[in-house]
């Protein structure tokens, strides 16, 4: 009998929580075969199979466990049943009974397509009554460990059609499930941000129409030359970058009674990841160019989606921008992500009136919010950081160069 141990994720991390099991008691496993999901305080990670045997339960969904503690065990003296040979034929053999009308073509690939809609796991038999039924995993509301879509869930849903999930009319049910430890550790470091910094705002806002325009005249060239959208998250990052280079205590940290002072720009990402806010990091992101940015920020994104950025793609960062503006927020103040020192929040792009040279134009325009510590930044610091993160959006041709094209060949 083999014992699976929580390994080692990382020096800081302790614990870890079992996220669900991808496999049953009893069930018969092959080497490397994924058998479950653990969460840590910054990624979700999967455990494998260290040899193939029959596979024994340990922990259950939800526990939280400690670096090196047993998981399962694998019983590798047994011998292989003849329905092992593929493991995951479970699921298709129920679908046949779900539909036997429907042939073998048309109904399997129905139930890899039904997860893609949703971030919400659905075990393999609701998997196929959804396909069947055509329901979105949307409307079904889970009661398995951490939303997870049950069969019962799926005909309660088609039992109480227009109702998501189900609910009753008028009901007043609650429900109460643990904290998962990214959560946990999110909540932690709000907290300590909040308490431990001298956080101060400066607002400014931002006439995006040659940015707007630039995207409209160059994004299917630039599609077709790079493979990747031209988004504003590079103007950003690059204005960003220009910027922090100009003002290096904005991209500088406290460590005890010592200034920390990068002369690279590592810009981290914050994004909206079903588990939780994750921020990964784009490295010396003042050295890319805007293609290579966006093919960085689309990778990053997709691994947030699909809880596949590792440890590592989330540690550090110099500075962060948040994009609030995704979900239609006006304006707010973002949190620092410590130990930074400071934030760029951007926001939704709304047409207002504006007073340009004497007369009011509609114009395109967004409002910044940098969140800074006052211990390092000064409000001079701050507010000339983005009004010189306004002035290159605004002239996206001064990112070339960081100055007036005209003022680099004259040497001025």
């Amino acid at each position: 009998m083999i014992d699976i141990k929580v390994p080692t994720v990382g020096e800081s991390i302790s614990e870890v929580s079992l996220a669900n099991w991808l496999k049953k008691e009893g069930d018969y496993v092959n080497r490397d075969e994924v058998l479950c999901e653990l969460e840590s305080e910054k990624a979700t990670f999967e455990l494998n199979a260290e040899q193939a045997g029959i596979l024994h339960l340990i922990a259950k969904e939800g526990d939280t466990l400690a670096i090196g503690d047993v998981v399962c065990q694998i019983d590798e003296t047994a011998a292989k049943p003849a329905s092992a040979a593929t493991p995951a034929s479970e699921a298709p053999k129920k679908e046949e009974k779900a539909a036997p009308a429907k042939t073998e073509t048309k109904t399997e690939p129905k139930p890899a397509a039904a997860p893609a809609q949703s971030d919400v796991k659905a075990t393999p038999v609701a998997q196929a009554i959804m396909a069947e039924k055509q329901v979105k995993p949307t409307e079904v509301k889970g009661s398995g460990s951490l939303g997870r879509i049950m069969k019962q869930d799926v005909l309660e849903a088609l039992s109480h059609p227009g109702r998501k999930g189900g609910n009753e009319a008028f009901s007043r049910d609650e429900k109460r499930e643990k904290m998962s430890n990214l959560r946990r550790t999110v909540s932690r470091r709000l907290v300590e941000a909040k308490n431990s910094t001298a956080m101060l705002t400066t607002f400014n806002e931002v006439d995006m129409t040659r940015i707007m325009e630039i995207r409209k005249q160059y994004k299917d060239t630039f599609k077709e030359s790079h493979g990747v959208n031209l988004g504003f998250m590079s103007f950003f990052t690059k204005a960003c970058c220009i910027a922090l280079q100009e003002w290096p205590a904005v991209n500088a940290y406290i460590d005890g009674e010592e200034l920390v002072y990068h002369n690279y720009c590592d810009i981290s990402i914050a994004v909206s990841a079903p588990k939780g806010l994750v921020v990964p990091v784009i490295r010396n992101a003042e050295s890319l160019s805007m293609a290579e940015i966006e093919a960085k920020v689309g990778e990053l994104a997709k691994k947030a989606r699909e809880n596949k950025l590792t440890i590592e793609e989330m540690t550090g960062g110099t500075f962060t921008i948040t994009n609030g503006g995704v979900f239609g927020s006006l304006m707010s103040t973002p949190i620092i992500n410590i130990p930074q020192s400071a934030i760029l929040g951007m926001h939704k792009i709304q047409e207002r009136p504006m007073a340009i040279n004497g007369k009011v134009e509609v114009r395109p325009m967004m409002y910044l919010a940098v969140s800074y510590d006052h211990r390092i930044i000064d409000g001079r610091e701050s507010v000339s950081f983005l009004v010189r993160v306004k002035e290159l959006l605004e002239n996206p041709e001064l990112l070339i160069f960081g100055q007036d094209p005209m003022k680099a060949l004259l040497e001025l």
